[in-house]
């Protein structure tokens, strides 16, 4: 003869049975919304074409956003300044004391415009005196720059910080490059000092 079950406790008794998606299924407000939210994307994603609502989406292209030829400050001579030469000359032109020179104030930034054309251009390696502190370093060529480009970092320099003087014409750089086609970097300022003297 079989034994009888126990009696529940009064604990068991409490207990109530595990919920069940066939006896508690989600409720329909729940449902409402996640239906709501399901239509409103894809409604957003209709209406934001270009056969939707012009109020929705933004319809410029890449053409749209870049800028025109020969609009006046379309190249940032600032940013190309912090993306090329704030890692020697840092952010506030001050150079590094004994390694790399400083631009704010210097001669050779603020002086002849065809100098600075040219050590952009092609570079310098070799003693160089700035503020009357003698440098012995290297500065690569950024000739693979375009002469806009060239123009508007020379044109920021010179007149960022201390520095005050006028700018340079993109120009410029198109004669240098053609009447100054160096491989090599410019020996020092020795070198550098007889460039004016040239006819342009």
């Amino acid at each position: 003869m079989p034994t009888p079950a126990p009696a529940p406790t009064p604990a068991q008794l409490r207990e109530t049975a595990d919920p069940t998606e066939r006896s508690q299924p989600i409720p329909l407000v729940v449902a409402g919304i996640t239906l709501a939210m399901v239509l409103a994307g894809a409604g957003y994603i209709l209406f934001s074409e270009p056969f939707g609502m012009p109020g929705l989406g933004d319809r410029r292209t890449l053409a749209d956003l870049r800028p025109a030829a020969g609009a006046a400050g379309a190249i940032d001579g600032k940013q190309l300044f912090a993306a090329n030469c704030v890692a020697c000359h840092q952010a506030a032109g001050t150079g590094v004391p004994g390694v790399f020179p400083p631009l704010d104030g210097s001669e050779w930034v603020q002086g002849e415009p065809r100098v600075l054309a040219n050590i952009l251009l092609h570079g310098i390696e070799g003693e160089l005196t700035v503020k009357g502190t003698a440098y012995k370093g290297s500065m690569p060529s950024f000739a693979r720059l375009g002469d806009a480009e060239l123009a508007a970092v020379a044109s920021y320099v010179r007149a960022s910080w201390g520095n005050h003087a006028a700018a340079l014409p993109a120009e410029l750089f198109a004669t240098e490059r053609k009447q100054n086609p160096r491989s090599k970097p410019f020996n020092g300022g020795a070198e550098l000092a007889a460039l004016p003297a040239r006819s342009p």
